[in-house]
């Protein structure tokens, strides 16, 4: 009787196992992962372009600022996945951090970048801003406090990619919303994607509603840091850890990454706090 029960149940779980890829030309494939990328960067110039508009800075500065950006924001993420997730993968193959590709049994086979470590990409984008602050004569807390604005609303798109390609799995669960990744197996698990993904969005949008009311500098910055990472350290509890060291941790790779940059998003609330007041 239970075993029907448990099978009934199951019929009523979203049963998730859409092909990664949209269409595959040769050695080349476009994935709905590559696509959420592609959206993040264009929704983040949208704002940011009605931010520098209002502010009067011109279109031409953030048009310079998208290169550098972008450019940190892959560099990062790669370097990340590669050096906190998977260097005994990497140090015996250090080509395939840069290049796209790889030989197998004297085949091309295109692969992208598809290890990329949100973490990583926090620290390109950090390097990226104050690069081009340096270079290009812009405040840097001005500056991070803009995309501070976006950060989260690219990740959005970036996380619901991870729900197309049926990664970054949550563990088993029972309640109604869980999703049975059929690529994966066949156990209903908590769409752990899709959880940061709602609670990136509801951070942009307290951080838009704060923006415009003039917060002092820093205090975006401050609030994303704190707000994204607490909430990537709470969804890690319901994640199937990402590499085979996590297991039998406390804490994983993602949890630990979290915490210094949670105290970093406390130190600039409490830094600019004394400096500005509460505003």
């Amino acid at each position: 009787m239970f075993a029907a029960d448990e099978h009934a149940n199951m019929i009523l779980f979203l049963h998730w196992g859409i092909a990664p890829e949209i269409f595959r030309l040769g050695g080349f494939g476009l994935r709905y992962y590559s696509i959420g990328f592609l959206l993040a960067f264009m929704a983040s110039y949208m704002v940011l372009l009605w931010v520098f508009r209002r502010e009067h800075w011109s279109r031409e500065t953030l048009d310079r600022l998208l290169i550098y950006i972008v450019a940190g924001t892959l560099i990062g993420a790669r370097l990340g996945h590669c050096f906190f997730y998977d260097w005994a993968w990497y140090r015996e193959h250090l080509w395939e951090i840069v290049l796209p590709f790889t030989f197998t049994d004297g085949q091309f086979v295109f692969t992208g970048y598809q290890g990329l470590a949100s973490h990583g990409a926090a620290i390109g984008i950090v390097t990226a801003a104050t690069l081009f602050s340096y270079r290009q004569r812009v405040p840097l807390i001005w500056l991070l406090d803009r995309l501070a604005l976006v950060v989260p609303l690219a990740g959005a798109f970036i996380r619901t990619g991870n729900f197309f390609n049926s990664e970054i799995i949550g563990t088993p669960s029972g309640l109604p919303w869980a999703v049975i990744f059929t690529r994966v197996d066949n156990i209903p698990r908590h769409p752990a994607q899709l959880y940061e993904a709602l609670a990136y969005l509801i951070i942009f949008g307290l951080l838009m509603r704060r923006y415009r009311r003039q917060p002092a500098p820093g205090k975006l910055f401050g609030w994303l840091l704190i707000g994204v990472f607490s909430a990537r350290f709470g969804i890690e509890f319901v994640k199937e850890n990402q590499v085979a060291f996590e297991k039998g941790h406390l804490l994983n790779m993602g949890q630990l990454l979290s915490l210094p940059l949670i105290a970093l998003g406390i130190y600039f609330l409490n830094f600019y706090k004394r400096k500005y007041g509460d505003r």
